[in-house]
């Protein structure tokens, strides 16, 4: 049976590999895209919902179908008001789990970071651990958390800080084994590769995710 895949956060360095992926995988026949602008030279196959995404609730009526993906995410420079930062990286995907569960859609499949805890003292951590804990509380049927570790990839932005933490942490990968290989750099395409392997194989019991499993999975053969 053909899906209908919805994706959050498609315009991010993740979602767009994301994305690119979904498009060319004949499993799905439909992409529902919701963000506030359009993106120009889609094919038919994907359907654009454009607006206000911080008040995801307005789309309840649209947000249907087989699975969810969610590659939202800031950062402190983009969005340097903890007031939005929250509304963004707490509120819309929280929103979106909100929203699977009235519409009884089954996967959800989120991207959160590394670190991520409800009881931090760090605002970063602590959006990211009570963003995981509420959409836990979603109970949606399969439900699948990814922190993944620092990303890799081609972005469209300059982030000077990144390309720094990048590097050193390129010096230090060689001892990063045994309980440390969740700390190794990984790829944006082994975080996708993961995504849509949990959603069509359900390839894990677990409900988090931590990078250096995400790159396990990544690798498996199966689809």
């Amino acid at each position: 049976m053909k899906k209908t895949a919805i994706v959050l956060g498609a315009t991010g360095l993740t979602g767009l590999i994301l994305l690119e992926k979904l498009i060319s995988d004949d499993r799905y026949e439909s992409i529902k895209l919701f963000s506030r602008k359009k993106i120009e030279g889609l094919p038919s196959k994907v359907k654009q919902f454009i607006g206000d995404i911080l008040e995801l609730e307005n789309f309840s009526a649209n947000f249907k179908a087989n699975e969810v993906f969610c590659c939202i995410g800031t950062t402190a420079k983009k969005t340097p008001n903890k007031e939005l930062y929250k509304s963004i990286d707490y509120g819309i995907p929280v929103t979106a789990a909100k929203l699977s569960k009235l519409n009884n859609i089954p996967i959800f499949v989120v991207v959160s970071a590394m670190g991520a805890n409800a009881n931090s003292t760090i605002f970063y951590n602590k959006t990211k651990g009570e963003m995981e804990q509420e959409v836990l509380r979603q109970n949606i049927p399969n439900t699948f958390i990814l922190r993944p570790s620092i990303i890799k990839g081609n972005r469209k932005e300059t982030r000077i800080g990144e390309k720094i933490v990048l590097t050193i942490f390129k010096l230090f990968q060689p001892l990063m084994i045994g309980k440390l290989k969740k700390y190794k750099i990984i790829e944006a395409k082994d975080i996708v590769n993961t995504m849509v392997k949990l959603a069509n194989t359900k390839a894990s019991t677990e409900k988090i995710i931590t990078s250096d499993y995400i790159k396990e999975i990544s690798k498996t053969k199966n689809n």
